[in-house]
């Protein structure tokens, strides 16, 4: 008789009894979505050209590196489709500060940064603050640990 201890055990033990590779297991999404859309459905060429912000529209979608970006009007759309580089946040938009330090975390489309021309979102307010405290040196880090922090 399985015990709950015993079944969590075993279930967690389940992909190397079956000859799983690590390889094999899923792996961290590149790109940080809700329900497929990223940046919970704000318009990222917004943080740049408005300086906010601002919520896009289902209407002016696209799919870039297979997440769905919402933008609030076809022009940013566009713009989006002509250089995602420019305007897509760092670190497949999931919390730079957390990349920084080795992990991912979510993202509030409310706690963000433009630095160097590239944004950067963090998990809320509060640690856009910590953020804020070295952005460079955060950058740094993140930068090392991007994209391997996806496999972590």
């Amino acid at each position: 008789m399985f015990s709950r201890r015993s079944f969590l055990i075993s279930a967690a033990a389940t992909p190397a009894l079956l000859g799983a590779s690590s390889a094999l297991a899923a792996a961290t999404p590149a790109i940080f979505t809700r329900k497929g859309v990223a940046i919970n459905g704000y318009d990222p060429v917004a943080y740049f050209t408005e300086g906010t912000h601002v919520k896009g529209s289902a209407d002016f979608a696209l799919t870039y590196q297979g997440a769905s970006w919402h933008f609030a009007s076809a022009a940013h759309r566009d713009r989006f489709a002509a250089d995602p580089l420019a305007y897509a946040p760092q670190y497949g938009g999931y919390c730079a500060y957390a990349v920084a330090n080795g992990y991912t975390a979510k993202t509030d489309p409310d706690a963000w940064t433009v630095h160097d021309g590239k944004l950067y979102l963090n998990f809320n307010k509060s640690i856009r603050r910590r953020w804020l405290k070295d952005v460079p040196g955060h950058i740094a880090r993140g930068d090392a640990n991007w994209p391997a922090v996806l496999d972590a």
